[in-house]
């Protein structure tokens, strides 16, 4: 096992750094890189041994952000397996879908189990088990038959740069979510570009706010951190919550955090209604998967005194694309993803012409920590991969100093009688104004444009705005056809499992309204 592999460099980690912490469990207990290298290969013997996993065989995982998450996730791909995590509100029917799209062959779950999970995967003929960790000394108990096989079955394994890891669903934005398989070399490569961009090292700390089930939380928050020999908090409840994250962040040392700008919002809510005696000193803070507007930007380095980075990410690119350097390195810029980080990437045209900065077209990108294609897909594959290039989807441009700035998805972009829209900048409108919480622009369909423009808007808590008060707000602020038509009053976006909003959900939302 060497560095191209995820694998190979955890194993280097924990021999470099052996007894610093690794991995905590909000007020419960630490395990150090050795420890947490040891569970690991304990637990992928116990899987090759008990439960027959093989290599190239999928095991599907659907947890809390728990402990027992992280070995297993670790465990079935040191066995040479496919590790498959999966959101555990999904419904029976959902699970059936992607355990089956999947080909998974184990369903893992906590203790407690997942009825809708194990449902699907009893449908599907999938053999079920639990993991359990009870403390840092105890050795993870795996709810398999016992079998005589070696102990250390999985010291056998050689693990390899094309080990398919790690496979995902895209979040759909446009169509039905397509499978992105990701290689051990997929992952080391995205881990080593997150470490790079932002210095992560050994003294660094985070705590995890992300579901594990997305490559944002997975790769940036958890799999970067345990790669750079640094540590990694898990909260108590095994989710993200308001209450108690500033605790979390102080108590475990913290220099950095990432999340989706919806959980920054909540986080800078709370701030102004229940602010904290004082705030831990954080190298930066990061903000990725969704447009963060810059008037967020400025509120939280404000409110938190570090700067915030934004970043641009995907599933296949096993996430990190692009984002704005350290301040060290050069500046930040509100509205931009910055610049690419360790792969290529250029503005193509449609006729697959690379694009001058300052004019627009699609963002494409090409490099190790690329996904080889979709599963079973040879048409998204014929899409995605056009003149040697994987294609996002996503309508940006260079500036002059090399920082790439998103207009928006290809599908996304609102055609109001011939004039394309950026629904990006029509939310960064209504983001200013004061008395705005949250907001987001949709396209729906116009007899007489072919398309119009909504907005769906939360007011800040204690204040009241009318759709009149926004239209003439936006009209200050933005030409007059980019003004949304009509502007629904909320206290309740609809978001995906990630926190992402996608707009063509809302907009089915508020259409469906009478």
């Amino acid at each position: 096992m060497d560095s191209d592999t995820l694998t190979g460099l955890l194993k280097n980690v924990a021999e470099k750094f052996p007894d610093r912490r690794a991995l905590s469990v909000s007020g419960k207990f630490d395990l150090t890189h050795a420890r947490l290298n040891d569970l690991i290969e304990r637990a992928a013997s116990r899987l090759v041994s008990a439960a027959g996993i093989k290599p190239g065989d999928v095991v599907a995982l659907t947890f809390p952000n728990t402990v027992e998450f992280v070995i297993m996730f670790l465990a079935v791909i040191r066995a040479r397996a496919t590790a498959a995590p999966l959101n555990a509100a999904y419904t029976a029917e959902e699970f059936e879908f992607y355990l089956s799209d999947s080909d998974s062959k184990l369903l893992l779950t906590s203790k407690e189990g997942n009825a809708p999970a194990q449902e699907a995967a009893s449908k599907l003929s999938i053999s079920h088990a639990t993991a359990t960790l009870l403390d840092a000394d105890s050795d993870l108990s795996l709810s398999v038959a016992d079998s005589d096989s070696v102990a250390d079955s999985a010291s056998e394994l050689v693990n390899s740069p094309d080990d398919p890891a790690l496979f995902l669903h895209t979040s759909g934005t446009t169509s039905r979510p397509k499978g992105v398989p990701l290689t051990q070399l997929n992952l080391v490569s995205s881990v080593k570009n997150i470490k790079s961009v932002y210095k992560l090292t050994e003294s660094d700390s985070t705590v995890i706010v992300l579901p594990l089930f997305h490559v944002h939380g997975l790769l940036a928050g958890l799999l970067s951190s345990l790669g750079a020999g640094a540590a990694v908090t898990l909260p108590a409840a095994g989710r993200f919550s308001a209450t108690t994250f500033w605790a979390d962040m102080k108590k475990y040392n913290a220099t950095w955090y990432t999340a989706v700008p919806t959980i920054h919002q909540i986080i800078l809510d709370r701030h102004a209604s229940q602010p904290e005696p004082e705030y831990p000193k954080l190298r930066f803070i990061r903000s990725c998967s969704a447009s963060l507007a810059p008037v967020i930007l400025s509120r939280l380095e404000e409110a938190f005194g570090a700067p915030v980075l934004e970043a641009y990410a995907m599933t296949e690119a096993t996430h990190l694309m692009s984002s704005n350097p350290l301040p060290e390195e050069g500046p930040h810029k509100p509205g931009s993803v910055g610049k690419p980080v360790g792969q290529e990437m250029a503005i193509l045209n449609e006729q697959g012409e690379i694009q001058e900065p300052n004019s627009k077209g699609e963002v494409c990108i090409r490099g190790p920590n690329v996904t080889k294609g979709y599963k079973n897909n040879p048409e998204a594959n014929k899409a995605g991969f056009e003149f040697g290039w994987f294609h996002t989807g996503d309508i940006g441009y260079f500036d002059s100093d090399g920082y790439l700035h998103l207009v928006g998805r290809i599908k996304e972009l609102i055609n109001r009688g011939g004039e394309k829209i950026s629904p990006i900048e029509v939310d960064s409108v209504l983001l200013t104004h004061p008395d705005v919480s949250q907001g987001v622009a949709f396209g729906v369909p116009d007899e007489k444009y072919g398309e119009e423009i909504n907005c769906a808007v939360i007011p800040r808590e204690g204040t009241t705005v009318t759709e009149e008060d926004i239209k003439t707000f936006c009209k200050k602020n933005l030409a007059a056809f980019k003004v949304p038509k009509r502007v629904f009053i909320t206290d309740n976006l609809p978001k995906t499992a990630s926190g992402k909003i996608q707009r063509r959900i809302v907009a089915q939302h508020f259409l469906e309204k009478p």
